[in-house]
């Protein structure tokens, strides 16, 4: 099941992928903003909680999905383009295991734990 629910996360991944090519962005900086939802763990600075919904907010599918059709419904091409950008990265930080974080740590995710915490179980 785990590896049907990444080969599903990776399809969504290549389909906001295709979808965000169509804006037509030189591929250096498609990279850079495919990057961009991980300055969310800066949160991470202030404390585990705040980073947890810094990560969280930024990481969020329906919060994706949210930006994209406002972008939409209100014509505004950047409302779609960070939508897609937090959807597509979302998926592929799925496939590799990474999930949204639990207040208390950022090693403990939704996916279960990553790094050393994973290393321990």
């Amino acid at each position: 099941m785990r590896n049907l629910l990444k080969l599903e996360e990776a399809a969504m991944f290549f389909f906001g992928l295709s979808l965000l090519w169509n804006f037509e962005f030189p591929w250096w900086l498609l990279i850079l903003l495919l990057l961009s939802p991980d300055l969310g763990a800066l949160g991470y600075l202030a404390n585990p909680r705040f980073g947890a919904l810094t990560y969280n907010v930024l990481h969020h599918k329906t919060m994706a999905l949210a930006l994209f059709f406002i972008g939409v419904f209100s014509a505004n091409i950047y409302f779609q383009i960070a939508g897609l950008i937090i959807f597509t990265h979302s998926s592929l930080d799925r496939v590799f295991g990474f999930g949204l974080k639990y207040p208390d740590s950022f090693n403990n995710t939704h996916l279960g734990p990553i790094g050393k915490a994973a290393q321990t179980k």
